[in-house]
């Protein structure tokens, strides 16, 4: 049976990712960080050469984005040094490689989605550590996937869904930014289209049009309009109780990275190329809105 080796299997994408594999027949092996550090090059390679995986997909990495202003290091250490020891072990074993990344890579100042050949210009210490993971990754092993996603939200793990239903229960009315927009994305899309791209690089490697792709949830939005898609969505669960949700800029609601005012994905790409298309992120709201209200 094809084996995967899932790196950060207990994470939000993580879990969905796993369980979706399995269910196509998949053989999943999983570690997490309290079973490999991936900034330890030798660690990496040992636990490749034990399982010995067909394919390899990194969900493993430093999402506290905030966070990671204060402590850089500890950033650059997940996000670039451990797709580069990930990488250069795949290549010893001759395993793909898919890697996830980010929107943050960019720095905003578009007015269109986003192209995977755009300049790249990141604006917080996440971003770029996150941009010298693809290079890292780019550099060492040239059977890869990278894969850029957005705004991801699942019913494992933290997520702005969580926070906002949480703040829901608590507060009259929420403020929320209203001039950043992005594509939120399921976890369960997401794993539904690394799923699809695990089955064309496992059935034909030689053929696989190696290089970076997009995959988002289909609709850009504010952060503003999103959390007022959670309140509405969520409602019913209590008792059709709604706290009211006001707009506010980026600057009434300072925070210690800057993020991206625009990080809209062009997922054109990937449809292309792989027969993948995105879907609406309101359908994977609805099932995990569900998930969490049973």
């Amino acid at each position: 049976m094809t084996k995967i080796l899932i790196i950060g299997h207990r994470g939000m994408l993580g879990t969905d990712l796993t369980e979706r594999l399995r269910s196509q027949g998949f053989a999943v092996e999983g570690v997490d960080r309290d079973e490999l550090d991936i900034a330890v090059p030798e660690e990496v390679l040992r636990c490749l050469e034990t399982i010995r995986p067909r394919l390899v997909i990194n969900c493993a990495a430093y999402t506290a984005v905030d966070r990671a202003e204060g402590e850089p290091g500890a950033a650059f250490a997940v996000n670039r040094d451990g797709p580069a020891h990930i990488a250069a072990a795949c290549g010893r074993l001759n395993s793909p490689l898919i890697h996830i990344s980010t929107d943050y890579v960019f720095d905003g100042r578009a007015s269109a989605p986003y192209k995977e050949d755009d300049p790249v210009n990141p604006v917080s210490v996440y971003g770029r550590s996150k941009w010298e993971g693809e290079a890292a990754v780019r550099s060492r092993l040239q059977n890869h996937l990278i894969v850029r996603t957005a705004w991801l939200f699942g019913a494992n793990g933290n997520s702005f869904v969580k926070t906002i239903l949480r703040l829901a229960a608590e507060r009259a009315e929420l403020r929320i930014v209203s001039d950043q927009y992005g594509c939120p994305t399921w976890t369960g899309d997401l794993a539904s289209a690394l799923t699809g791209l695990s089955k064309r690089v496992l059935d034909g490697a030689r053929t696989v049009p190696w290089g970076t792709y997009h995959y988002c949830g289909k609709g850009a939005v504010s952060w503003y309009e999103f959390a007022r898609a959670i309140v509405e969505a969520s409602a019913f669960a209590r008792g059709g109780k709604m706290p009211a949700v006001v707009p506010i800029a980026t600057a009434d609601y300072p925070l210690p990275a800057r993020r991206p005012a625009w990080s809209v994905l062009d997922c054109g790409k990937m449809a292309s190329e792989f027969g993948i298309e995105p879907v609406s992120w309101r359908e994977g709201l609805a099932v995990v809105i569900g998930a969490l209200s049973a």
